[in-house]
């Protein structure tokens, strides 16, 4: 801690910490005449500067000078986020397949013996928003679907199509009090259930409805927070940033969201 000076060891910027005479360099040595030192012990002194009546040690703290802030804050509020609400949501993604849609194409009338989804949930694309007391959610999940399926009127051999795909999901959910600016916590989709229907209804080429489709429905679970920035001032009064963001304009939102 400090310069030590030429003159005395224990001298520091700080000052010195004992008088020549307390560390032993002048007559008056708080070491007096030890027999250790050749001298008889029982003219020991106490460190007189320290304060110190332990003849064993002088011990002397140092305190550093208290630092200073560059811009001391003239505020005893804090900003915080408040919870306008939490839900825990679930959101179903779905589609119609058609038998023409899969490589190679499935045959009309052929008879499907298992069908695989595999959805790709680091693919997931989901464009959020807030209108007023509602929030909103669309989104994509990629899946690659796998098909096998024999031609019509055999049963051997058994053949594959795969088709890989998006399936479109999309929820909204109530949240009383919620507003445009207010900001939404969401964490990652949780796939709870995949469903796969043969032979459900789809218009054809040339407009005739036939079963020659495969429905494939996903299941998907996530908690939805909405937080609000808010002002508490040191007697636990809360305000808000922006009292006016929860006012209605007489357009309807309209929000065009970004493709995946």
């Amino acid at each position: 801690m400090g310069n030590f000076s030429k003159n005395n060891p224990m001298h520091s910027n700080w000052g010195s910490a004992c008088s020549d005479s307390d560390w032993g360099f002048g007559s008056d040595s708080r070491f007096g005449h030890d027999s250790r030192f050749g001298h008889d012990s029982k003219f020991k002194k106490s460190c007189k500067v320290c304060k110190s009546h332990d003849d064993s040690a002088c011990d002397c703290n140092f305190k550093a000078p208290a630092r200073q802030l560059a811009a001391p804050l003239n505020s005893d509020c804090v900003l915080v986020n408040s919870v306008v609400g939490s839900k825990a949501v679930q959101k179903v993604a779905e589609t119609t397949l058609p038998f023409t849609a899969f490589t190679p194409a499935i045959p009309a009338g052929s008879t499907i013996r298992s069908v695989s989804v595999v959805p790709n949930l680091a693919g997931i694309t989901r464009n959020t928003t807030i209108i007023r007391d509602k929030v909103v959610n669309i989104g994509l999940i990629p899946v690659t679907v796998t098909v096998t399926f024999t031609a019509p009127g055999t049963t051997t051999p058994v053949l594959t199509a795969t088709l890989s795909t998006s399936l479109p999901f999309q929820e909204h959910t109530d949240f009383p009090g919620a507003c445009p600016e207010d900001m939404i916590v969401e964490p990652p989709l949780v796939i709870e259930g995949i469903f796969a229907q043969p032979g459900v209804p789809v218009i054809g080429p040339t407009g005739l409805v036939t079963a020659n489709a495969i429905l494939v429905k996903i299941v998907l679970r996530t908690t939805i927070t909405v937080t609000r920035q808010v002002i508490v001032d040191k007697h636990g009064g809360i305000c808000d940033v922006n009292e006016r963001r929860c006012e209605t304009t007489t357009t309807p939102t309209t929000n065009t969201l970004p493709a995946p």
